[in-house]
């Protein structure tokens, strides 16, 4: 699988020659101010949630690509008004795709949108596919619910946030790896704002003595997964 970091919790994930595209938020961000999110291609979009650094280039993306995005109903509702027409809809569950199965999980966070409308259930997403399979978080701290994850599926890699503030921190992050049974972690959800700036090497560290590796590409570039 090919994956490409696009800043903050913005990343593409390749799956059989389908583009993946979670939580797009890169205009606002300036530390992305690099990426045009024309040159971003997308056959889904996932969105963990409402907030706003996590959906503000959701409606431009999906026109200049003609993605599908998967969201919470609540979700889907506000995007419409953005004239978002291609739209799963979807709830804690699963449904199987043509590039493999979903299944949205719970996350302890919050989520309203941008016009301060409720944004439904935060949530983080698995992906099985006849390649490999992989958990997205989203934006969550610990919690139990962490444990279902390999009923589902083991995931041969997760992408989980490490800045703290609002989400887990890396040591929180490194917990979860070990519920979930995943030696791989991709970190994201850090430096983007000064509170949840994080020591990379400190991070890194913690998962290096516990026999797991974290990955912390920077913005723009991909990793063969």
């Amino acid at each position: 699988m090919k994956f490409t970091y696009w800043g903050h919790a913005t990343f593409s994930v390749v799956v059989g020659g389908t583009k993946l595209l979670f939580d797009p938020f890169v205009t606002p961000n300036p530390l992305a101010k690099d990426i045009d999110i024309k040159t971003i291609g997308a056959d889904y979009i996932l969105i963990s949630h409402g907030h706003g650094d996590h959906i503000a280039d959701a409606a431009a993306i999906a026109e200049h690509t003609g993605a599908t995005v998967i969201c919470a109903p609540e979700v889907a509702a506000w995007l419409k008004k953005q004239g978002v027409t291609r739209i799963h809809e979807m709830n804690f569950g699963s449904y199987t795709f043509d590039f493999g199965t979903v299944t949205m999980v719970p996350a302890a966070h919050s989520s309203g949108l941008p016009d301060g409308s409720y944004g439904g259930n935060p949530g983080g997403f698995v992906v099985r596919s006849a390649e490999k399979n992989f958990y997205y978080s989203g934006d969550t701290s610990l919690t139990m619910e962490m444990q279902l994850i390999p009923f589902y599926a083991k995931p041969d890699f997760a992408v989980l946030p490490i800045g703290g503030n609002y989400t887990m921190n890396a040591e929180e992050a490194l917990r979860c790896a070990e519920m979930i049974h995943c030696d791989k972690i991709i970190g994201v959800h850090y430096d983007s704002f000064p509170v949840i700036s994080i020591d990379r090497e400190d991070a890194k560290s913690r998962f290096t003595l516990a026999n797991k590796e974290l990955l912390l590409p920077g913005i723009g570039e991909s990793l063969d997964i």
